[in-house]
This record gives structure tokens, C-alpha cells and sequence, in this order.
């Protein structure tokens, strides 16, 4: 068995769901293995990953049009305000979704479905660099 670990840098430009999967196959082709586990980690508490549907983009658009629905920005309703209107709500997208991922490997590929991809997704207005790590065990 062998490991590797990397860590990638995800640039965002405000609220939305960033397709990352081709970066995560580059790096599985560089690790050379052929069956195992990678595990992905966002480094961050106003950011989440997701695997969704990556044909019909009107699936990214509702899922940000839900999450709005169900955590506004509305200063009336938080406590936590100080770094602004958009990042109470944040954090509750993110508690609500996945900060961590496992997705199997096997023959040299990432297990997913014919329609699936790995996303960030970012639950901040403005810009961000967000940063997540990966780790692939396997042979």
C-alpha cells in the first residue's frame, strides 16, 4: 500500500458550486495507483464539497437558489454578524453539507457515476482562494 497527499488551491468568485473533478484525476494519474481511496478535505468553515450532477448546469443553479432559501442573509436572524451579512449563513450551509469526501478508486479511475463531479462549493459573496486537501491511499 502507498499514500500520497497534495493539496490543491480552488479560486472562487463569489456563491456557487466550482466543478473540480478534472483536478482530482490529474492528480490520481500522477499517483500512479490503481485501486483505493481518495479522500478530499475543504480547509474551511464558509465553504463545502459536494458531488452532483454535472450535465444539466440548472442543478447548480437550484441547489444555490435553495440553499438561499433556507439560510438567508438577513442580520436580523444571527448573532454572528461581524464579518457581514453573507458569512452566518455560510457557516450553516456548510454544517448542512460535507466538508470531507471519500471516493473509491478502482482500475486507475475515480468511482463515480456517468453524470457525477467532485465541486466546491463556495457560500461566501465575494471572491475567495480556498484551499483542500487530498490524500489517496491505495496500490
Amino acid at each position: 500500500m502507498q499514500q500520497f497527499t497534495h493539496n490543491l488551491e480552488i479560486r472562487t468568485s463569489g456563491k456557487g458550486l466550482y466543478d473540480f473533478t478534472d483536478r482530482l484525476v490529474r492528480w490520481l494519474r500522477e499517483c500512479g495507483l490503481e485501486t483505493g481511496l481518495m479522500t478530499v478535505f475543504v480547509q474551511h468553515t464558509s465553504a463545502s464539497l459536494t458531488v452532483q450532477e454535472n450535465a444539466d448546469p440548472d442543478v447548480v443553479k437550484d441547489l444555490c437558489d435553495f440553499f438561499s432559501r433556507i439560510a438567508p442573509e438577513d442580520n436580523r436572524l444571527y448573532r454572528h454578524t461581524i464579518e457581514g451579512p453573507d458569512d452566518m449563513p455560510a457557516h450553516i450551509r456548510s454544517a448542512l453539507t460535507l466538508t470531507q469526501l471519500s471516493i473509491p478508486v478502482a482500475n486507475g479511475r475515480l468511482s463515480l457515476g456517468t453524470w457525477q463531479g467532485v465541486y466546491l462549493f463556495e457560500h461566501r459573496s465575494s471572491p475567495h482562494h480556498r484551499r483542500v486537501a487530498l490524500h489517496m491511499f491505495g496500490e
